[in-house]
């Protein structure tokens, strides 16, 4: 097929291929971050796409903070098993359990897999780990290059970002120094529904209408858990919701929806005027620059 003849998702699908075949050709312990959502799901298939009939190369890694839908543990294990992919995964309860970390007061344990993550990338000598950032999602990924150089410890310098022309990518980095690339950077939220309808993927079923007790707190409706709640004045209701994006469930909260069929999120999504992150992630809401201190931190 030649350029011209190419359509939006086709593109898409060509750039993100040829990042992946670019990383394995450059870099020895690639590895792909995977947390059973949508987005790293998509990464998964593209990189059977880009290696086919060859197996995909690389592991996947899950920072596990333990306070993950059951519906989404149960598919991050089902997709590797069928596709007989190593999965590494780092729970933060270990890091919890031998102090290496401390529970913090409010429950969630997001801002904990940053830790967690670190060591893995240490312990497993990646040197490229792979990951479902989106530039739409939040400004601080906006900001991100496709292949973006962390240092020793993990942190990230948007001083340092790299030009990236013609699709040419730096992968260089010191000892100790690893990157974090970004196949899908140029993906919308919507580009991704239409892609996985198109290619027929398969998602944890939380991604379409269901039945679920939630309670409402700062304007986000969450689920009852091991992280708490409610409390106080909160109370369980049984709400009709689905979730746009999947994390640590004290911070990730569901909208009410009927979307029960792609065809039906896709136009859910199109009406929408927030990201998902924004619509239903409470730690980027802490402050203006959430997710860029976190991402100098080492977090993804």
């Amino acid at each position: 097929m030649s350029a011209a003849t190419l359509d939006a998702l086709d593109s898409l699908e060509s750039e993100a291929i040829h990042i992946f075949r670019e990383v394995a050709g450059e870099f020895d312990r690639p590895v792909i971050l995977f947390s059973g959502g949508k987005d790293s799901t998509l990464l998964v298939h593209l990189a059977a796409k880009a290696f086919a009939p060859a197996p995909v190369p690389f592991p996947l890694l899950h920072v596990d903070t333990g306070h993950n839908y059951p519906e989404v543990i149960d598919f991050r294990d089902r997709l590797a098993a069928r596709m007989k992919l190593r999965l590494e995964v780092a729970h933060v309860q270990d890091w919890i359990d031998d102090g290496r970390l401390v529970e913090r007061a409010d429950g969630t344990r997001n801002p904990l897999q940053t830790q967690p993550l670190l060591d893995s990338i240490v312990e497993h000598r990646f040197d490229a780990v792979f990951g479902g950032g989106r530039r739409d999602e939040e400004r601080a990924r906006a900001k991100e290059r496709i292949i973006s150089l962390r240092d020793a410890f993990g942190r990230w310098d948007p001083r340092k970002q790299r030009p990236e022309l013609w699709n040419l990518y730096n992968g260089r980095h010191a000892p100790g120094e690893h990157v974090r690339v970004f196949p899908i950077s140029n993906w919308t939220e919507l580009d991704v529904w239409r892609y996985i309808q198109r290619e027929d993927i398969e998602l944890p079923s939380i991604y379409y209408a269901h039945r679920r007790e939630v309670f409402r707190r700062d304007g986000m409706w969450l689920a009852e858990g091991p992280w708490g709640g409610p409390r106080g004045a909160e109370t369980l209701e049984l709400k009709t919701v689905r979730y746009r994006t999947v994390g640590d469930g004290s911070c990730t909260g569901a909208v009410e929806s009927t979307a029960t069929t792609l065809d039906e999120v896709i136009a859910e999504v199109m009406a929408s005027r927030l990201t998902e992150r924004g619509a239903t992630r409470a730690d980027d809401r802490l402050s203006e620059a959430a997710m860029e201190d976190r991402k100098r931190e080492g977090y993804f």
